[in-house]
């Protein structure tokens, strides 16, 4: 099960993630989760909101340029060694992770793991079989509240 996230190219000035914010709220739109990997000159706003499509109308409005990819999910104990188990199935499975960012729900209880992978269908498949929980875009949503 992928999830659609929303990309953001933005200049790294001030003012400008919070614009997107800015934008997303006037919508009605929330914002489920984000992350912000930054260079000198540019960042990447990854973002999952309660409704992509809509989202990537207002920000292409206000002048961003917003891309939609599929990530994935893992839900994870929130403990110490919870990743580098799903680490160690990945790398049993031989996939590559071209990036990833990890969020807690209800603390000590339950972690989310968000993952881009080389070959998604294959992380999944090994994640699966591990026994670690997929999560669709709803059940991400519903977690989070």
């Amino acid at each position: 099960m992928n999830i659609r996230q929303i990309s953001i190219y933005i200049e790294n000035k001030p003012g400008h993630l919070s614009a997107i914010c800015r934008a997303l709220s006037d919508a009605g739109i929330n914002i489920t989760t984000l992350s912000l990997a930054d260079t000198s000159d540019f960042g990447i706003v990854r973002l999952i909101v309660d409704d992509n499509d809509r989202a990537r109308v207002v920000l292409a409005a206000k002048g961003f340029p917003v891309s939609i990819r599929e990530v994935v999910a893992v839900c994870v104990p929130d403990r110490p060694g919870g990743m580098a188990e799903v680490m160690s199935t990945l790398d049993a499975a031989g996939v590559n992770v071209e990036y990833s960012y990890a969020f807690a729900f209800h603390r000590g209880e339950k972690a989310v793991l968000v993952f881009r992978f080389d070959d998604a269908e294959k992380a999944q498949g090994a994640l699966v079989a591990a026994g670690y929980t997929i999560l669709a875009e709803h059940e991400l949503e519903e977690a989070a509240k």
